[in-house]
């Protein structure tokens, strides 16, 4: 993220989070968003997630035209989360596209055959 505007919104559940860790920013200088788009433990789609995140995005002066890079665990809900932002006027919106831990290896496990943590990205556990 080189644009000193850009934001990267991660979308997944609290839960996911606390459990299975998280993108460490650190070396940017800066801290993921975090909004659930999908609210843990019925999954109902936030109907916050929108005006949650513009206000999130408000309090770090973010312009409405910077990029926006939503994460969730394997692509899914981030895609839903970017058009949703983009169909709320925010023009640069992208989804990381393997997500945090990416689709389920030959033996039913995530984080070893794409995304975030597959790639060697920096992340915490808490």
């Amino acid at each position: 993220m080189q644009d000193p505007a850009a934001q990267l919104v991660d979308v997944r559940t609290t839960a996911e989070w606390a459990y299975i860790g998280a993108p460490d920013l650190k070396a940017t200088g800066r801290e993921p968003i975090r909004v659930e788009w999908q609210v843990f433990p019925g999954m109902a789609v936030n109907p916050d997630f929108v005006s949650t995140l513009v206000a999130r995005l408000a309090e770090r002066g973010a312009p409405k035209d910077a990029p926006l890079y939503f994460l969730c665990r394997s692509g899914v809900r981030s895609k839903a989360a970017a058009i949703a932002m983009t169909a709320a006027g925010h023009s640069r919106c992208y989804n990381v596209s393997g997500g945090f831990e990416g689709p389920h290896d030959e033996e039913g496990h995530r984080g070893t055959k794409a995304g975030w943590k597959a790639a060697g990205l920096p992340w915490v556990q808490p």
